[in-house]
């Protein structure tokens, strides 16, 4: 299975950011990024099973098993820097396969965590237990995708079972015990964001020993990163110490 998609590949970049999408969210949540980053950095975007071109691919329903693949499939191309940038559910995803990685001794320079809780505070609401139309009004909620096109019944069939498939694996998901990331994280957050607030971005610095720790905030909901793209690109590749992109 081909879980990666890579609009320019970038041979001579020293350095590759795996960037994992959010609950509902496909590789394309991305495609603008790789222009953004400019010529030092390779972009890679993890795509679920389920979705977009893997749309017939099953769905995987436990967050650890997901990452576990991802860690596999994502080792032949550690053989540069790599750091991770997952937003929300992705954010999750992201530290889980970082600790993955970690153990088996070829960890991600950098951890971005944006828009999400810790993993080890999860809240008690459930999505994926609402109706078509009660989802359909949490996305909309969540401004993530555009609501006017999930009226159509088409257009549900297709995109709402992968949408529950991801909201049940993250609300199912667990943290387990286990060593403290070494990796450096930078939480990244919307300051209006009804999902994370400052208080609980500041909880991550609980699951790493990583240094340095750094929480960055912007004007925004829950999807700030979309508006705010160039200002969110541009820290992300201050953080990592690479040349500004074009």
């Amino acid at each position: 299975m081909n879980w990666f998609r890579c609009a320019q590949e970038r041979p001579l970049a020293p350095l590759r950011l795996f960037c994992f999408p959010h609950a509902g969210g496909s590789a394309v949540f991305y495609r603008t990024w790789a222009d953004a980053l400019g010529p030092a950095v390779e972009l890679r975007t993890v795509q679920y099973p389920g979705r977009a071109d893997r749309m017939s691919d099953p769905f995987i329903t436990d967050a650890h098993e997901l990452a576990r693949q991802v860690a596999a499939a994502m080792e032949p191309l550690l053989d540069r820097s790599a750091a991770f940038f997952g937003h929300s559910m992705g954010a999750v995803l992201a530290y889980e396969v970082a600790r993955l990685l970690e153990e088996r001794g070829t960890p991600p320079v950098h951890l971005f965590a944006s828009g999400a809780r810790p993993p080890h505070d999860r809240d008690d609401e459930r999505i994926a237990e609402r109706d078509d139309d009660g989802l359909v009004e949490k996305l909309a909620e969540l401004g993530g995708t555009d609501a006017a096109i999930l009226q159509d019944e088409e257009m549900r069939e297709l995109v709402l079972p992968y949408v529950r498939n991801d909201f049940a694996l993250i609300e199912a998901y667990r943290h387990r015990p286990g060593p403290r990331l070494r990796t450096p994280v930078t939480v990244l957050l919307g300051d209006a964001d009804p999902h994370v607030d400052r208080d609980l971005a500041e909880r991550w610095r609980e699951v790493t020993d990583g240094e340095p720790f750094q929480v960055r905030s912007w004007p925004g909901d829950h999807f700030y990163l979309v508006p705010r793209r160039t200002e969110v690109t541009a820290e992300v590749l201050r953080i990592l110490r690479m040349p500004a992109g074009p």
